[in-house]
């Protein structure tokens, strides 16, 4: 599995969403917050828009929401959408196999398909309901070592 740049921020502007999951948020408070391009932000939610992950909100309050409950969406919907299959190796793609001559009796395709599995289940099973409060704990401890007074 190979994250590119573009899937690694679509991951953290929807985290940035499910933390902030009851208020729109503006491509501009998303790109500051997480640290990610604006024009690339843009152009990853509006991917994410036409997967119906996130949907678009106009006005004065405006801005991006996700589509679903964070408890709803996983980290392999949003990484595969994104970045494609999960799997190392494309004659073990679950989805999708393309075995080569030798798939029957290849000892690697073997290892790479229990690979893709392990993979797969970890990243299926972890929504970003549990990233988010992953992160506030995360938040949580980083506060009580700067609320440090004398």
């Amino acid at each position: 599995m190979k994250i590119t740049f573009k899937g690694d921020y679509a991951l953290k502007a929807v985290l940035d969403l499910a933390m902030y999951y009851d208020k729109p948020q503006s491509v501009d408070e998303i790109s500051k917050r997480q640290d990610i391009p604006y024009k690339f932000l843009e152009q990853i939610l509006l991917q994410l828009k036409k997967g119906r992950f996130v949907k678009s909100l106009r006005g004065r309050n405006g801005g991006y929401v996700l589509a679903h409950k964070p408890a709803q969406i996983t980290l392999g919907q949003i990484v595969r959408f994104v970045d494609g299959p999960v799997e190392p190796i494309s004659c073990a793609f679950a989805a999708k196999p393309s075995p080569c001559n030798y798939s029957g009796n290849c000892v690697l395709r073997e290892v790479f398909c229990d690979i893709g599995k392990m993979i797969a289940e970890k990243v299926d099973n972890i929504t970003f309901e549990n990233l988010k409060e992953r992160q506030k704990k995360n938040i949580a401890k980083t506060k009580k070592y700067l609320d440090y007074s004398i």
